[in-house]
């Protein structure tokens, strides 16, 4: 038993791993089985806890892997983990629109956002062991990254002020030609059985809620594709890159209640993570010349860039005027993401 638990599985032991599984899963268990049992509304402050409680269960571990792995591995996991946060920020603005596009009240949000950490969980395990494979077999594999986190920034800041059209995608496309779509929701239901016809049998159809979850599992799967080579480009380590990426993502989704009522404020920061992949990227073709840039600086960087969004964007719409119903102003922030009373709004 000693033996299996000490072999190595994706560059660390099978016991490094498992603490982590259970860890995630103890996390997740307490989250829906005690705290959100019951659908009900996040307020910003629930949301703030929520969120406080994950990233200290993940700065917790963070220190436990320093403490397990040395200082190297330390930095790199929080490197990692910052810059996972930081784009999956982005991450927000989409989840955002979804969930307005399809009039989701904010007390079936959580329900959305819970399951869709499962998709994460395998999309990413999948992303990151496949990722881990190439650079293992093909070095030459990172300045592919590089070269793809570059240009991706490059068009972030180019597109920043660019918001995708929903009616437009082609997932959501593609699912309302091949599924049965309810015109409504069903409570908090993901799929009903209703005739097709008063009398008929009844069918399968999937509600509007699925189809925002199905989005929502499109869109991580999207900036996956920029924060895996991201965090490539920090450690090729497959156990720092897939711990990292899951504890942030975690805690942002426990953050998106508190953050959906600020998204107002955030107006610079996709320039900031625009930079952020501009600066990562290029560092891998700075090996040659200037050699690794250690993790610390790394962290550094990243950290004054993202830091620099947020206070130029809070800066510059400090005084900023949200519309009223009455057509007046109002220094105040308005839910971005849904009404609550079952009508679409752009």
């Amino acid at each position: 038993m000693t033996e299996i638990l000490t072999t190595p599985f994706l560059g660390q032991a099978t016991w490094l791993w498992l603490v982590f599984a259970a860890l995630v899963v103890m996390l997740l268990a307490f989250d829906l089985g005690v705290l959100h049992r019951d659908d009900h509304e996040i307020g910003v402050s629930e949301s703030l806890w929520l969120s406080a409680g994950y990233v200290g269960a993940a700065a917790a571990f963070g220190g436990w892997l320093w403490w397990q792995l040395g200082p190297e591995s330390g930095l790199e996991y929080f490197t990692g983990y910052l810059i996972e946060k930081s784009l999956s920020m982005d991450n927000v603005f989409v989840i955002a629109m979804i969930f307005s596009f399809f009039a989701i009240p904010r007390r079936l949000q959580h329900r959305v956002l819970f399951w869709g950490i499962l998709g994460v969980l395998v999309l990413r395990a999948l992303l990151i062991g496949l990722g881990a494979a190439l650079v293992s077999q093909f070095a030459w594999v990172l300045y592919l990254f590089g070269a793809f986190l570059v240009i991706t920034g490059i068009k972030m800041l180019w597109l920043a002020n660019h918001p995708p059209d929903l009616e437009r995608n082609p997932v959501l496309r593609l699912m309302r030609h091949m599924l049965r779509v309810t015109p409504e929701l069903r409570g908090n239901a993901f799929f009903v059985r209703e005739p097709l016809a008063r009398g008929g049998a009844p069918v399968l159809w999937v509600t509007p809620l699925f189809l925002a979850l199905c989005l929502v599992e499109f869109a991580d799967l999207i900036f996956a594709v920029d924060s895996v080579p991201a965090i490539f480009a920090i450690t090729t380590d497959p156990f720092i890159v897939y711990t990292s990426n899951i504890f942030a993502i975690l805690g942002l989704r426990a953050l998106y209640f508190a953050l959906a009522a600020m998204i107002h404020r955030f107006v610079y920061l996709k320039y900031a993570l625009g930079l952020v992949l501009v600066f990562i990227g290029g560092k891998i073709f700075l090996v040659n010349i200037t050699g690794k840039i250690p993790p610390a600086i790394s962290l550094s960087v990243t950290a004054g860039l993202i830091a620099g969004g947020v206070l130029v964007s809070l800066w510059k719409t400090r005084s900023a005027v949200l519309p009223t119903a009455n057509g007046g102003g109002a220094r105040r922030a308005r839910d971005p993401v849904s009404r609550g009373d079952g009508k679409r709004y752009r």
